[in-house]
């Protein structure tokens, strides 16, 4: 397991990849987020986009899945207080293969609950062609190691 104090600030963790298919998409959307180019290839052609796109909500839950699977599951995660920033950058169309990225931005131990620290990072998703597509900046609590 791995512990608040193992986290170094400017170290990135490749969370790996996956890759997004249409009726993924369209599925997704169908329940979440039903604008017309989420879920309607010929409407999405009349689009700002050009073509059908995901939702950035599940571009954002794609992260996640990838965040907990491949570095969240492996340390003493204690839960999150939320995001300071989210952006989606580039549309994620299907087909796409996605990868993502986490990069320590500060660790702080907290002052008021010594069995924890704070751990600032930014997470990642870059498609195929290495273009950043979201980006966020989140806040997690990671437990301490014990005495």
């Amino acid at each position: 397991m791995r512990y608040f104090e193992e986290f170094e600030v400017g170290e990135t963790v490749e969370l790996g990849s996956y890759t997004i298919s249409q009726e993924e998409i369209i599925s997704f959307a169908s329940q979440y987020d039903p604008q017309p180019f989420h879920v309607d290839p010929e409407r999405a052609k009349d689009s700002f986009f050009g073509t059908l796109v995901a939702s950035g909500w599940q571009t954002a839950g794609l992260y996640m899945r990838l965040l907990v699977l491949n570095l969240l599951n492996d340390t003493v995660s204690m839960g999150s207080p939320g995001l300071e920033e989210l952006r989606w950058t580039k549309p994620v169309r299907p087909g796409d293969t996605l990868q993502a990225r986490f990069t320590v931005l500060e660790t702080i131990g907290s002052k008021s609950r010594p069995n924890l620290g704070i751990v600032k990072g930014k997470g990642e998703v870059l498609n195929q062609n290495g273009e950043v597509v979201m980006s966020l900046v989140s806040t997690g609590f990671f437990g301490r190691k014990p005495a």
